[in-house]
């Protein structure tokens, strides 16, 4: 079954999606909430927390690691 935006499950054709929409405005149906969205949020709150911490240094090494794992995974790099 497709997801929506937020995660929530969708009926893949048109009927059913028209459906649902009128069981929800209905009251038939409530959607819930995903928790994707609060995990996005905090995931990048806790990145910004974590650059803020570090020296330039520290951060200039971390970019080194990622560029060389991302040219050997495309096979650019012996």
């Amino acid at each position: 079954m497709p997801k929506g935006p937020r995660g929530e499950k969708r009926p893949a054709d048109v009927i059913g999606a028209a459906i649902m929409v009128g069981r929800i405005a209905t009251g038939e149906i409530t959607e819930k909430p995903s928790k994707v969205l609060g995990r996005a949020i905090a995931g990048k709150a806790g990145g910004n927390k974590r650059a803020k911490a570090l020296t330039a240094e520290q951060r200039k090494e971390i970019a080194k690691k990622a560029s060389e794992v991302r040219w050997k995974s495309k096979g650019k790099q012996d």
